[in-house]
């Protein structure tokens, strides 16, 4: 198991295939700061770019008549009717701007001639959310922040704990998940890893002795068949008592219900989560006078020891404009025949 991230990196900008002033990519998805970025960025590579917020659909694939190339956010699923509209207006290329693919049917837009490609973007982004998230979690963060946003300025009842005590399991060992085992070094505390094509410098052990041993694990794997609920609920229950679960990876890695069960009960000792099973619909978007449907993720938020963010672990500055820079690029490469392989 591993992230799986392609070649397409920042460091290979100043090889970027040249292209025609005519070329032209039609951009989906886009909030105003990427949309500034693909203005900035398309003229010097060649691009002329036509930027829309909506995600693509039926509705707007003629948006993209004239270019070969489109570009897609990771936000909003890719209906395969969308790919339809989208081979219809001639679309033979998409980049979608993300690492994982779990917002297309990637096998359905090959059949239709469409080719799905995603794009690099700085590891350390995610790799630094992930510490963050393990560090809040193993210090009760989401207690402390609570209680002092309303002048509560007591200890807390559960004292932390400090990572060089700790055992941290990782899974899943491409860029992203070596940058989080690179940084756990730092803090002197025990790693366990586990990938299906092990490649990091690591300690690598079957998943189910990670899962005993660990006190901490995190997650990097990419979503597919495979590790679709790879912590099912009989492997939750055989995690390590107290452990805690960190996963800015992809949601349904995790079965949540089983995840909010064990928590519950307190087999579990917490998690931290910038991803999370059902998260369509609700992040991403102003639900302060919504409610969220009652289910797992609501469930979640009224624990004490969970904390959730929106799928924001990859949003920098830094990895914006590699994700854009290299949504570009791959739509050249394309243009010019000289394909990834």
């Amino acid at each position: 198991m591993t992230d799986r991230e392609p070649a397409t990196t920042a460091a290979r900008r100043d090889r970027s295939p040249a292209a025609s002033p005519a070329t032209g990519i039609t951009v989906y998805g886009c909030g105003p700061d990427e949309a500034e970025l693909f203005r900035e960025l398309g003229p010097r590579l060649g691009v002329v770019p036509t930027v829309t917020e909506a995600a693509v659909s039926e509705d707007n694939a003629g948006l993209a008549f004239g270019n070969r190339c489109v570009s897609v956010g990771h936000k909003t699923r890719i209906t395969d009717a969308a790919l339809r509209a989208l081979r219809r207006a001639g679309v033979e290329y998409v980049s979608t701007r993300s690492i994982g693919y779990n917002h297309v049917d990637v096998a359905y837009a090959k059949s239709i001639g469409v080719l799905v490609e995603n794009v690099a973007y700085s590891p350390d982004s995610v790799a630094d959310y992930t510490l963050m998230l393990m560090l809040m979690a193993v210090r009760n963060a989401k207690t402390v922040i609570l209680r002092t946003a309303v002048h509560d300025y007591r200890l807390t009842d559960a004292r932390g704990r400090e990572l060089r005590d700790l055992t941290v399991g990782v899974v899943g060992t491409g860029r992203i998940g070596t940058a989080v085992l690179d940084r756990l070094r730092g803090f002197g505390c025990r790693t366990l890893a586990h990938d299906t094509r092990p490649r990091a410098a690591a300690d690598y052990v079957p998943l189910d002795a990670l899962l005993r041993r660990s006190d901490v694990v995190t997650l990097h794997t990419p979503l597919d068949a495979d590790t679709h609920h790879l912590l099912d609920r009989g492997r939750i229950e055989r995690m390590k008592p107290g452990a805690v679960v960190v996963n800015t990876g992809r949601g349904p890695l995790v079965d949540t219900e089983a995840l909010a069960a064990a928590l519950e009960d307190g087999h579990l000792g917490g998690a931290a989560l910038d991803v999370v099973e059902g998260e369509e619909g609700v992040f991403y978007a102003d639900r302060r006078h919504e409610p969220i449907p009652d289910g797992p993720l609501s469930r979640l938020h009224r624990l004490p020891n969970v904390v959730i963010s929106p799928h924001t672990a990859y949003y920098t500055d830094h990895a914006l404009r590699d994700a854009v820079h290299n949504s570009i690029v791959n739509c050249l490469r394309f243009e010019s025949g000289n394909q990834r392989g």
